[in-house]
C-alpha cells in the first residue's frame, strides 16, 4: 500500500492546521494594521487617486483575503511529505513579512515611496508563493489568486498616491492651518 494517510486524516490535519493558520495570520494582518493607520491627519490631507475605494472597503477586503491566504497556508501545512512543502512555507513567511511591513511603512512613517518598494516586493514575492504553493497543492495557489489581484491593485493605488502628491503629503497644510467648515 502506497498511501501514507486516509483522507479522512488528511481532512483532519487540514482542519486542524486551519484552526492555527487562520485566526494567525488575521491576527498578524490586525495588528500590523495597527501599527500604521490610515485615521491620521498626514494621510487625510493627502490627495486622494480617483481610483481610492471607500475605507471600509479595505478592512473587509484584507478580512476576506486574510482567511483565504490562511486557509492556502493551511493547506500547504497539511501536506505532510509533500516535495517542496518545506521551501512553500519559507517563502511564505518571507513574503508575509514584507506584506506587514507596508502598513507600519506607508502610514506610519509617512513613506509613500517606501511603502511602494515595500508592495512592489510584496507582488513579486507573492508569485514567488503562488509558485511554490502552486507545485504543493494547486487549490492553495488557486486560493491567492484574489489576494494577488488585490495586491497589484494596492500597488496601482499607492503609485498614484507617490505621482499625486509629490512631496510625500508633507507640503500640505498643517494641523494649525486646518481648515473648518460650518
Amino acid at each position: 500500500m502506497t498511501v501514507i494517510a486516509s483522507r479522512g486524516q488528511l481532512r483532519a490535519s487540514f482542519i486542524r492546521w486551519s484552526l492555527f493558520t487562520v485566526p494567525l495570520i488575521v491576527l498578524l494582518g490586525f495588528v500590523a494594521g495597527r501599527l500604521g493607520s490610515a485615521n491620521t491627519f498626514w494621510f487625510q490631507s493627502l490627495v486622494k487617486p480617483a481610483i481610492f475605494p471607500p475605507p471600509v472597503t479595505f478592512g473587509i477586503v484584507w478580512t476576506i483575503l486574510y482567511i483565504m491566504i490562511g486557509f492556502a497556508l493551511a493547506l500547504i501545512c497539511s501536506a505532510w511529505g509533500a516535495r517542496g512543502r518545506g521551501l512553500a512555507i519559507g517563502i511564505f513567511v518571507i513574503h508575509f513579512l514584507l506584506n506587514l511591513a507596508w502598513s507600519p511603512v506607508f502610514f506610519g512613517t509617512q513613506n509613500i515611496s517606501g511603502g511602494l518598494i515595500v508592495i512592489a516586493l510584496v507582488d513579486v514575492t507573492l508569485l514567488a508563493v503562488i509558485w511554490a504553493f502552486w507545485r504543493v497543492r494547486r487549490s492553495a495557489g488557486l486560493l491567492l489568486l484574489p489576494y494577488l489581484a488585490w495586491a497589484l491593485f494596492a500597488t496601482v493605488l499607492n503609485y498614484e498616491f507617490m505621482r499625486m502628491n509629490p512631496d510625500g503629503g508633507h507640503g500640505a497644510r498643517t494641523e494649525a492651518s486646518q481648515r473648518f467648515e460650518i
